[in-house]
C-alpha cells in the first residue's frame, strides 16, 4: 500500500461505486477546471477529455483501490495549484513521492501519462470533427490556395504544371524517444476510431463499452518496451504506419487533390498522377549505430517485400469480390484468352502471383532458403494488369468502377509499389575514409587519411577513370572496413526501386563524396545510386556552395549524377552546434546558394530536410515551415525525414494522415506559385548581425564553461535515456563526454524533459533584444511582417518559452544537481524571463502566443498532469542514480520510462 505521509492531504473524498456498470464521476482526471488564464476551450471538448478520464479512473480504482484513485486526485490538485503558483504545492508534492513506494509511484506514473495520450487523442479527433474545423475556421480564417490561385493572375498552363511537378517524398525514421510499444499504439488508434464513431461530446452505449474494453486492455498491457529495439523492430513499425493509416489516407489524398483542382481550377489530372513517396532509414540508417548491419539491412528489405505482397494481396482479392464484369476492352479480352469474367481472370494471374511471392520471402526470412525467380521482381507486373484493367473499364462506360477501389489499388502501386518504402543508406564520411586508408595502406600507396584535400581528389579522380580493380588481393580488412563493403555489396543485388539515396553525414569536402563514389565503382554496384552530402554543422553550411560547385568541376561525378544532385541540410547538429537562430540562418543561405549554383549549371536540385519534431532540430508547424524556405527552393521536389514520434502524431490515424499530406501539398504548391519574398539587402545585413550575437551567446554557455556539461548531466535524464531500452541507436557517435559527441536528439529531448528547452531558445531572443537596443527595432518589425523565414522564427521562439518553465527547472536542479553547478541554471532561467519579458514587449501583445490561442490553450490544459510527471521523474532519478546496476524489468525503471513519454505526450514535439 501506499506510504502516505502524516500532514493534511486535504483530499477531496470520492464515493467510488466499484460496482459492475457504474459511471459515478470521478474527479481523478477532471479537466473542466475554469482557469482565467486560459482560452475558453468547447464544452463538447471538455466533456470528451472528462468521459475518458471517467473510464480511465475506473480501471484504476478496479486494479487498485479507491484510497489509490483518491491519492492520485490529490496528486492532480496539487498540480494545479503548482501551475497556478500556489505557495508548498511543490513541496507537498516532492514529500509525497519521496515517501512512496516505487511500486505506487509506477501507478501515479501511468495514471497521469495514460490521461495526457487519451487528451491528445481526443484534441485530435475534435479537431477532426465539423465542429472542430468550423472553429479553426473562425479562429485562423484562410480563403484557401485555390482560391488564392484563382484570384492571382498566374498562367493557368504554369498552374497545371506545378501541379503535376508536385514531388513529396516522406522519409520515415526511428525514434529512440519513441518508447511505447507498437501494440499499445495500435489501442490508441482504436480509441481514435470510436471517438470518430459518433457525435463529438456525446455518449453511446456501444462507444462506452468499447472504449471501456480498450482503456482496460491498454491499463493490463505493458505499455513500455522491456528490450531495446532492433533495427528490424524499427522497421517492423514504420511498416506498421504503413499498413494502417497510410494505406488508406495516400489514395483519398490524391483523390481529394485532385478533384479540388478539377472543381475549382477545371484542371483535370492525368489517371498517373501520385505526387507523394515514401522512404525509409529504418534499418538503413547505420551513422553511429553498429546494429545496422548487412544482416539487418537486408532483413529490413525482404520484409518490406512480403509487408508489400501481404497488402496488394488483400486489394487484389477485394477487388476479384468486386469484378464480376463481362464487358471489356478487346486489347483485356486479348490478354485474357476471351474468358467470361475477364477482369477477374487477370486479377486472379495477380493473385497468384503475389500468394508465390509472399509465400517465398516468406521462406526466405524463415529459412534463408528461396525461388527468388518466382517472386514479384518490378512493379510492372503489378501495374500494367492493373491499367489494363482500369482502361478497359473506362472504355466500356464503367469509369465510376475504374475509378473506386481499383484506382486506390493503382495509387498504391505508383507510391509503395512491391518494395513498398525505398531504403536510404546513411554513414558518417570517416568510415569511408577509414576505408580508403586500409585500402592505400594495403597497395602500398601511403596513407589516405593523412593526406590533404587536394591529395585525395588527385587520388580519387585517378581511380574513378581507372578500370583495374581497386581491392588488394589478399587483404584481410578490418571488421568495420568488412561491414562496409558487405553492405555496398548487398546494395549492388538490389532491384533501384528499392533504394532511395546514399546519406554521407558530417560531408565537408568534395573528397566525401567522390570517395563514396569510388566505393560504389569499386563493388560494382550497377545503377547510379543518388550520394547525398549532409551538412551539418555551422562551418558545413557555409562551405556547402563551394564544395558542390567544386563536385560539379569534377566530370566523372557530372556524369555519373545524371544532372540531378541531392544534397541533405542538417538542422539538429548545426542547431547544436551554434545555436537554433544561427544555424536556421545558415541552413536558409545554403538553401539559397546551392539553387543559385544548380540553376547556372543546369542541375535539378533536390533538398533534403533532415528536420526532427522539436525547434531545435527544425521542426514546428509544416505549413510555416515549408512557407519559410528560400524562393526556389522546392522546385526539385519535397523530401523531409518524419521522425518516430511526429509520425504518430502526423500520421497516427488515416484522417490525420490524410490531412497531413493535404497541408503539405498545398503548402508546397503555394511556395512553388506564390513564393515568399527574397529578403532586402538591410534583412540579410540584420540576420547577419542577429547570427553572429546569437551564436555568441549560445557557445559562450554550451562551450566556453568548462562546468556546462556536468551540469547538464545532472540537471536532466541525459545519461538515463543512454541506458535505457529507447531505440537500437547509441546515444553517443564516440565514447566521450563533450557536446560533440552527443547525437542531437537525446540533447534536445533531455532538456524538453526538465522543462528549460534550452537549445530552442538560447542566444536568439538574446540577439533579438541586443539588436532592438541598437536601434533595429523597425527593421525586426518589419521582418516579422514581411518576411515569413523571420516571422517563423520569432513563432517558434514564442512557442517554446512557453512550454518551457522555470519553475520545474529549478526543482531538477535543487534536487538532482550539486549545489557548486546551480549558478548555472539560475543564470539560465534569468535569461529565460528576461528573453520572455522581451518578446512580450516587442510584439505588443501582452503576452507569448496570442496569435495562438488553441496553441496556448492546449499547452495550459496540461500543466496538472505535467507537473506530477516531472516531480515523479525528479524522485524516480534520484532513486536510479543510486541503484548499483541498471535493471530495465525493475518497476522504478519503468516508472521512470513512463514518465519520460507522459512528459513528451503532453509537451509535444520534445524529440
Amino acid at each position: 500500500m501506499l506510504n502516505r505521509p502524516d500532514h493534511n492531504l486535504k483530499a477531496e473524498r470520492l464515493s467510488v461505486n466499484m460496482g459492475a456498470g457504474t459511471d459515478a464521476p470521478l474527479a481523478v482526471m477532471n479537466i473542466t477546471d475554469k482557469d482565467p488564464h486560459m482560452f475558453r476551450s468547447p464544452d463538447s471538448l471538455h466533456k470528451e477529455i472528462h468521459d475518458l478520464g471517467v473510464l480511465l479512473g475506473q480501471m484504476i480504482a478496479n486494479d487498485n483501490t479507491p484510497q489509490m484513485l483518491e491519492t492520485i486526485e490529490h496528486i492532480r490538485e496539487l498540480g494545479k495549484g503548482s501551475r497556478d503558483h500556489h505557495e508548498d504545492a511543490f513541496g507537498q508534492l516532492l514529500e509525497l513521492f519521496a515517501s512512496s513506494s516505487d511500486d505506487d509511484l509506477y501507478v501515479f506514473a501511468r495514471a497521469f501519462a495514460s490521461f495526457l495520450n487519451l487528451a491528445n487523442i481526443a484534441e485530435q479527433e475534435f479537431f477532426n470533427s465539423a465542429e472542430g474545423e468550423k472553429l479553426l475556421a473562425s479562429v485562423n480564417p484562410d480563403e484557401g490556395l485555390i482560391v488564392r490561385l484563382k484570384s492571382s493572375g498566374i498562367d493557368p498552363v504554369r498552374i497545371r504544371q506545378a501541379i503535376e511537378d508536385l514531388q513529396i517524398d516522406l522519409v520515415l525514421t526511428a525514434h529512440p524517444t519513441e518508447i511505447i510499444r507498437r501494440s499499445m499504439i495500435q489501442k490508441y488508434n482504436e480509441i481514435n476510431h470510436c471517438l470518430r464513431a459518433k457525435p463529438f461530446g456525446t455518449e453511446t452505449k456501444a462507444t462506452t463499452e468499447r472504449l471501456k474494453d480498450l482503456l482496460t486492455q491498454s491499463w493490463y498491457s505493458n505499455e513500455i518496451r522491456s528490450q531495446r529495439p532492433t533495427p528490424v523492430d524499427e522497421a517492423k513499425w514504420g511498416f506498421a504506419v504503413i499498413e494502417q493509416p497510410l494505406w488508406n489516407a495516400v489514395p483519398r489524398f490524391v483523390k481529394g487533390l485532385k478533384n479540388k483542382i478539377y472543381d475549382q481550377l477545371g484542371i483535370e489530372l492525368p489517371q498517373t498522377f501520385c505526387p507523394v513517396r515514401f522512404s525509409s532509414w529504418m534499418g538503413g540508417d547505420r551513422d553511429g549505430n553498429p546494429f545496422v548491419t548487412a544482416e539487418a539491412t537486408q532483413d529490413v528489405l525482404l520484409r518490406a517485400r512480403w509487408q508489400a505482397a501481404e497488402l496488394f494481396l488483400r486489394d487484389i482479392r477485394g477487388l476479384i469480390d468486386e469484378m464480376s464484369m463481362s464487358k471489356a476492352s478487346p486489347e483485356l479480352l486479348r490478354v485474357t484468352g476471351n474468358a467470361e469474367e475477364p477482369y477477374r481472370h487477370l486479377l486472379k494471374e495477380l493473385r497468384a502471383l503475389l500468394v508465390v511471392s509472399r509465400e517465398q520471402l516468406e521462406r526466405r526470412l524463415r529459412v534463408g532458403d528461396w525461388d527468388e525467380s518466382l517472386v514479384i521482381s518490378d512493379n510492372r507486373q503489378l501495374l500494367e494488369p492493373l491499367e489494363l484493367c482500369y482502361q478497359s473499364l473506362v472504355k466500356c462506360n464503367m469509369a465510376a468502377v475504374a475509378n473506386g477501389r481499383l484506382l486506390d489499388t493503382l495509387i498504391r502501386a505508383r507510391c509503395f509499389g512491391i518494395h513498398l518504402v525505398r531504403l536510404d543508406i546513411r554513414q558518417h564520411s570517416e568510415y569511408h575514409a577509414n576505408a580508403l586508408g586500409e585500402i592505400t595502406r594495403a597497395l602500398n600507396l601511403g596513407n589516405y587519411l593523412d593526406w590533404d584535400e587536394k591529395q585525395k581528389q588527385d587520388f580519387l579522380k585517378r581511380e574513378l577513370k581507372n578500370n583495374r580493380p581497386l581491392l588488394p588481393l589478399d587483404w584481410q580488412p578490418t571488421a568495420e572496413t568488412t561491414e562496409l563493403l558487405d553492405t555496398l555489396k548487398l546494395l549492388a543485388k538490389q532491384d533501384p526501386d528499392s533504394l532511395g539515396i546514399y546519406v554521407i553525414s558530417m560531408a565537408s569536402k568534395v573528397s566525401d563524396v567522390l570517395a563514396m563514389q569510388l566505393l560504389f565503382k569499386t563493388v560494382g554496384i550497377p545503377f547510379r545510386m543518388p550520394i547525398a552530402p549532409l551538412f551539418e554543422t555551422l562551418d558545413d553550411l557555409n562551405d556547402a556552395e563551394a564544395v558542390v560547385a567544386d563536385l560539379f568541376s569534377c566530370p566523372e561525378y557530372v556524369e555519373y549524377m545524371g544532372g540531378h544532385q541531392y544534397v541533405m541540410v542538417g538542422y539538429s547538429d548545426s542547431a547544436k552546434d551554434a545555436g537554433v537562430l544561427s544555424a536556421a540562418w545558415a541552413q536558409y543561405q545554403a538553401q539559397e546558394n546551392l539553387v543559385r549554383l544548380c540553376a547556372n549549371r543546369g542541375v535539378k536540385l533536390t533538398l533534403f530536410h533532415g528536420r526532427g519534431g522539436t525547434i531545435g532540430r527544425g521542426g514546428g508547424p509544416a505549413h510555416s515551415a515549408i512557407l519559410s524556405q528560400p524562393p526556389g527552393s522546392l522546385k526539385g521536389g519535397f523530401r523531409v525525414t518524419e521522425q518516430g514520434e511526429t509520425i504518430r502524431m502526423k500520421f497516427g490515424t488515416t484522417k490525420v494522415a490524410q490531412q497531413s499530406l493535404a497541408l503539405y501539398a498545398d503548402a508546397i504548391l503555394e511556395a512553388l506559385l506564390i513564393p515568399p519574398p527574397q529578403p532586402l539587402t538591410e534583412w540579410r545585413q540584420t540576420m547577419d548581425r542577429l547570427s553572429d550575437c546569437a551564436c555568441r551567446h549560445y557557445r559562450s554557455c554550451v562551450r566556453d564553461n568548462a562546468d556546462f556539461v556536468r551540469y547538464f548531466r545532472q540537471a536532466t535524464p541525459e545519461q538515463e535515456l543512454a541506458h535505457l531500452p529507447l531505440g537500437s541507436r547509441p546515444s553517443k557517435r564516440k565514447k566521450d563526454d563533450s557536446i560533440e559527441s552527443l547525437r542531437a536528439i537525446p540533447w534536445i529531448f533531455a532538456w524538453a524533459q526538465n522543462r528549460l528547452v534550452l537549445p530552442a531558445w538560447l542566444g536568439a531572443a538574446q540577439a533579438l533584444k541586443e539588436s532592438d537596443a541598437a536601434g533595429d527595432g523597425a527593421i525586426l518589425r518589419d521582418m516579422v511582417e514581411k518576411w515569413p523565414f523571420f516571422k517563423t522564427r520569432v513563432s517558434m521562439l514564442e512557442m517554446v518559452l512557453s512550454k518551457a518553465d522555470s519553475a520545474i527547472s529549478e526543482i531538477y536542479e535543487q534536487k538532482l544537481v550539486e549545489p557548486a553547478l546551480r549558478h548555472i541554471g539560475q543564470a539560465l532561467r534569468a535569461q529565460m524571463q528576461e528573453d520572455r519579458e522581451f518578446l512580450i514587449a516587442f510584439s505588443g501583445k501582452g503576452g507569448l502566443m496570442q496569435d495562438a490561442p488553441w496553441n496556448l490553450s492546449s499547452i495550459q490544459r496540461r500543466e496538472a498532469y505535467l507537473i506530477p510527471l516531472h516531480v515523479m521523474q525528479i524522485e524516480l532519478l534520484r532513486r536510479f542514480r543510486a541503484m548499483p546496476t541498471v535493471d530495465t524489468g525493475h518497476r522504478l525503471t519503468q516508472a521512470m520510462m513512463i514518465t519520460i513519454a507522459g512528459i513528451a505526450a503532453g509537451v509535444r514535439n520534445t524529440g
